[in-house]
Parts: C-alpha cells; sequence; structure tokens
C-alpha cells in the first residue's frame, strides 16, 4: 500500500538521575561523596531509507520512545546513556511540527540524519556539590526529561521529470516504453493511485528519473479528490512533462480546455510549481486522422515559448525527439529549494524571567528558571532544602517578597507547592 502522509509522536529519553552516595572503603569509614553522574537520555534520530518508498509503517505505528540514561551509581560510576532510536524514512521525507507547522527536516539528500527531540541530560552526582562549607551533600541532580513532539510526516517523490495529465494521457503508458518501470497499464476512467518512478536515458551517460505523477482532476487544487496528495509529489520535479490526450474524441473539452484545466491545478496549488519549465507531448496521434481541432492548442503554445511534439506512446513517434528536448532542458534547470523561505522549526527557549503575583491570600512565585530549580532539588534531604533556599535569595526572590509587604507565617507557593515564609 502506497501511504504518502501520516502522523506520529515522538518522545526522546529521559536523563538518568545523579547518585548521592559516599565512600566506604574499609580504610575510609567517613569518606567523601562518590555519586556519579546520571546518563544522557537516547535522542530519536531520522535517516533516509533508499529501500523504502511509503510510509506504511509510521500508519500503524504512530508512538515512538527512545531508551532513558541509566542512573549513576557510588564510587564515581557513570550511569550508562540511552540508546538512539534510529527512524528509517524514504527519501523524499519532510517532517513538520504539528502543532505550529513548522518545518523539521527535508530529507531529500541519502545522507540526512536529522535529530527530531533530543534527549535529556543526564542529572549531576553529589559528587560535585561538595565545597570548602559542605563536605557531604547528601543530594544529587535528577535527570532532565527528553523532547517531546508530534510530527507529520509527508511524502514528496524525489524525481527529475513529473508526468502531468488527465487520467488516460497515457503517462503510465510513456513512463512503461522510456524506462523500465512497470506501471499498470489499463484503460482507467479515473486514475492511477501510486506515483510510479523509472529511470529514462537519451544520451549515454545522462539519465533521470521520471515520475508517473496520479492523474489530476478538476479541482484538485482545492483537494478534490485526492488532489492535494498527487500534487505534492509534482513539487520536487525539475521540469513537467504535461501529456494532453489528442486522439480520442471527448465530448465536452477541447484539447486546448483540458490542457488549461490541468495548468489551472498546478497554479491553484502554487506559484512555485506553476512555474517550472514545461514540456508538452500531444499525445495518442496514432489515433488521429487529421489535424484539425489542435491549431487552437499549437498557436496558444508558441505564444508562450512552450515547446511541444506530436507523440505517440504506442509506435513511438516523436519521442526521440521530445526527450533529447526535456534532456537539454534538464541541463539548464537546477533542483527546487521547496523549503527555502519555510520558518523552521526551533524548539523554544523558555521565558527566563521570574514573577510573583499575590493570590488569595498566597505569594505565587512562578518561571521556568523556578521550576527547573524545583526540579534539581530532593526536599527529603536537608542540605538539598537549604541549597534551595539559597538559591532562591541568590535569585534576589526574598527581596522581591519584603517589598510586597510579606510578613513571617505568610505562604508562599511555589511550582504547586506551598511553603510557610521565615526569615
Amino acid at each position: 500500500m502506497f501511504i504518502d502522509r501520516a502522523e506520529i509522536h515522538v518522545k526522546a529519553g529521559k536523563g538518568g538521575d545523579g547518585s548521592a552516595a559516599f565512600r566506604r572503603e574499609i580504610h575510609e569509614p567517613m569518606g567523601g561523596p562518590s555519586g556519579g553522574d546520571g546518563g544522557r537520555g537516547g535522542s530519536i534520530v531520522a535517516t533516509v531509507d533508499q529501500g523504502m518508498n511509503t510510509l506504511m509503517d509510521f500508519r500503524y505505528k504512530r508512538k515512538y520512545v527512545a531508551a532513558n540514561g541509566e542512573n549513576g551509581g557510588k564510587s564515581n560510576r557513570y550511569g550508562k546513556s540511552g540508546a538512539d532510536l534510529i527512524l528509517r524514512f524514504p527519501q523524499g521525507t519532510v517532517i513538520f511540527e504539528k502543532t505550529t507547522g513548522k518545518l523539521i527536516a527535508d530529507l531529500s539528500d541519502p545522507e540526512d540524519r536529522v535529530v527530531l527531540a533530543a534527549g535529556g541530560r543526564g542529572g549531576k552526582g553529589n559528587v560535585h556539590f561538595k565545597s570548602s562549607v559542605r563536605q557531604a551533600p547528601d543530594f544529587a541532580q535528577p535527570g532532565a526529561p527528553g523532547e517531546e513532539l508530534s510530527l507529520v510526516l509527508e511524502l514528496k517523490s524525489i524525481a527529475d521529470v513529473g508526468l502531468v495529465g488527465f487520467p488516460n494521457a497515457g503517462k503510465s503508458s510513456l513512463l512503461a516504453r522510456l524506462t523500465k518501470a512497470t506501471p499498470k497499464i489499463a484503460d482507467y476512467p479515473f486514475t492511477t493511485l501510486t506515483p510510479n518512478l523509472g529511470v529514462f536515458e537519451v544520451v549515454f551517460g545522462k539519465s533521470y528519473v521520471m515520475a508517473d505523477i496520479p492523474g489530476l482532476i478538476e479541482g484538485a487544487a482545492e483537494g478534490v479528490g485526492l488532489g492535494h496528495d498527487f500534487l505534492r509529489h509534482v513539487e520536487r520535479t525539475r521540469l513537467i512533462l504535461h501529456l494532453v490526450d489528442v486522439g480520442t474524441e471527448h465530448e465536452e473539452k477541447t484539447p486546448l480546455e483540458r490542457y488549461e484545466i490541468i495548468r489551472r491545478e498546478l497554479e491553484g496549488f502554487s506559484q512555485m510549481l506553476a512555474d517550472k519549465p514545461e514540456v508538452v507531448l500531444l499525445n495518442k496521434v496514432d489515433l488521429l486522422y487529421e489535424r484539425e481541432g489542435l491549431e487552437e492548442l499549437e498557436n496558444v503554445l508558441t505564444e508562450k515559448n512552450i515547446p511541444y511534439f506530436l507523440t505517440s506512446t504506442y509506435t513511438g513517434e516523436g519521442l526521440d525527439e521530445a526527450m533529447k528536448a526535456v534532456t537539454t532542458l534538464l541541463e539548464q534547470v537546477e533542483s527546487p529549494d521547496l523549503f527555502e523561505d519555510v520558518e523552521l522549526y526551533i524548539p523554544e527557549t523558555p521565558d527566563q524571567e521570574i514573577y510573583i503575583t499575590f493570590e488569595d491570600g498566597e505569594y505565587v512565585v512562578e518561571g521556568a528558571p523556578i521550576e527547573r530549580l524545583f526540579h534539581y532539588t530532593n526536599f527529603l534531604s536537608y542540605h538539598s532544602r537549604i541549597r534551595f533556599q539559597r538559591s532562591l535569595r541568590r535569585m534576589g526572590i526574598y527581596e522581591r517578597l519584603r517589598e510586597m509587604g510579606i510578613q513571617d507565617g505568610d505562604t508562599v507557593r511555589v511550582h504547586g507547592y506551598a511553603f510557610e515564609y521565615v526569615e
């Protein structure tokens, strides 16, 4: 099954906690602190697997969690870092952060490797908190949580040439004739559902990837049918090869009208897509008894300076000349940068301000620095509690509380926990 869009949730590993241990060798019963640091949590890493061509795996499994770091141990033993979780994606996968829609990764190169969610750092052992006035710290630092994100995955086919046109215009037949691809070929009344890729070579040593983009229908740019899903695969192509069926009778639409409908769908999806170089094949001429009815379309293409060729995917007429023109154009066109102006996702830096308010008879202290300090404090340890209070004093919290009129016995709430204020 071909799946080109999925949503997943990733959570990096938590860092291991630092250890609050002491040396207890036989000759040093009162030895100093020896607690080791916790290991770093595992990260979620995206890589390219060129053997994959669908996001189907991510449709059925949507949550990915990396390993936590191990806790530190006694005798200065560091905890083992958690193993990174490697997620493999097809080449051409684009990854966005779900909430903001910002770009995290564009896996267009086979060597791409991107950290989607970073593991939390390990906590420091109590050996780091020894000082001249605190010889035996009985507390350590807990590990930090890993990053957690919801992601949107989109697969955009990696191809040099994108074949577009109405269903039954002959795209699958052209791909099969020019390349070794084996798409299903039949008189489908609507459209192929899966982009097919093939490599064609006109001049020795010069080969290019061609994609049979599923047939478009009117209203595709507005999402009619599977329009958005199909048009997504044309974005990466360097050149559009537009097939117009001129050999089959159509009751309602002339060749020019069918050409213009597809052009409107491309323009409606994105201007960058509409501006790509285009070569038009007036296809199925083997079924055409006379050229009457083509002059109108030929005149429009000539006025717009768009190269066009009369071709037949059945007999091969005109294909050599057309593909030589395509090869020449490709040598002049660079691969598009789809996300040159797209805003990248960067993890937000927490607001470092500390806010103190008086609510319902309590002084409420809030802010990222306070939450971080609270997280790193072991309130079961006397020395850790003293360190917490000294840190509050260094941050100027006590001075600001006094300015607000706090009195002994008043309640101070920090990170949801209530304390009695004592000078």
